[in-house]
């Protein structure tokens, strides 16, 4: 399985890819620190699943999702 990380909490984002790092089925293929550079990112790399932080400065979790799906 494919996984970004999107946080913009350094440490949390480090966290959870440390932990994600230890399971043999996951790849992490990016981290992301805005809702802007998750969109970026999202044009150029496959991923499977995306762990998404609800509330980041300027563009949050949902303001993602409502563009995603839009």
């Amino acid at each position: 399985m494919k996984v970004i990380v999107a946080d913009d909490h350094r440490i949390v984002r480090e966290g959870i890819c440390m932990l994600l790092a230890r399971e043999s089925d996951i790849e992490l293929v990016g981290e992301a620190a805005s809702g802007e550079e998750l969109l970026g990112m999202l044009e150029d790399t496959e991923c499977d699943v995306v762990l998404l932080d609800v509330r980041m400065p300027n563009k949050g979790g949902l303001d993602v999702l409502e563009e995603l799906q839009g």
